[in-house]
């Protein structure tokens, strides 16, 4: 009887190594040579990025973005030659014009304004995140790994005065905004009441009521909001 013929050799393991990742190429827009030394400083060791160039201004930037084919911009509103969301509506623009295997980077706005407007109009142009300069570093890292992800990110105190500013306007009745308009003209209460023709007491009366529907307790903070939004509420 003969042996059996010994099983042939199992073939060698394939061994799966993951690749890791490849880091978000960074490019950062800041007229302010500090304001750059800075971000390098703070974002340069991170593991998932690289900071591929920078740029002290607006043409600058224009120039090197399409030999440095960056997958982000961290770009300054405030520059002096150019402003940074004219500069970001520039860039997006380029998009259209490019391969499609060469794509216009994401972009986040850095800035020390957190005017409603400002925060607007960058998003408008085409920014996918705005973020205050005095930020923590761990935000600005945040706002980056979600722009990259394909989402947005708005500094949490950008976020927070934005949305007050969008807050839905208090309902009041025509003659309460006819007062209000006319109060943030410098107009007093026996002003109004002649031009309106009614009594001084009425006029007196619906102050109160406006009061009572914005949650404005003294006089004076009452004229300072009807300073401040009297021609919101005169457009009707």
């Amino acid at each position: 009887m003969t042996a059996a013929a010994p099983p042939p050799p199992a073939p060698p393991a394939q061994v799966r190594t993951q690749q890791a990742p490849r880091p978000i190429r960074l490019f950062i827009v800041d007229d302010h040579p500090l304001v750059r030394d800075g971000l390098r400083a703070r974002l340069g060791a991170m593991p998932n990025l690289e900071i591929v160039g920078e740029a002290g201004s607006g043409a600058e930037a224009l120039a090197l973005i399409d030999t440095l084919r960056c997958d982000l911009m961290l770009v300054d509103v405030g520059m002096k030659d150019m402003n940074g969301i004219d500069l970001a509506a520039l860039v997006l623009q380029r998009d259209q014009q490019q391969a499609p295997s060469h794509p216009a980077p994401h972009i986040v706005m850095l800035s020390m304004y957190d005017n409603p407007e400002y925060v607007q109009k960058a998003m408008q142009v085409g920014a996918r995140g705005y973020v205050l300069k005095d930020a923590p570093a761990a935000e600005i890292v945040a706002a980056i790994e979600a722009v990259s992800a394909g989402g947005t990110f708005l500094s949490p105190a950008v976020s927070k005065k934005l949305f007050r500013n969008q807050a839905p306007r208090p309902l009041l009745t025509p003659r309460e905004s006819e007062i209000l308009t006319a109060l943030g003209r410098g107009e007093s209460s026996k002003q109004i009441a002649r031009d309106l023709s009614l009594s001084v007491r009425t006029v007196e009366a619906h102050r109160q009521s406006i009061k009572r529907r914005l949650g404005i307790e003294g006089q004076a903070e009452l004229i300072k909001y009807a300073v401040e939004h009297a021609r919101e509420f005169g457009q009707g």
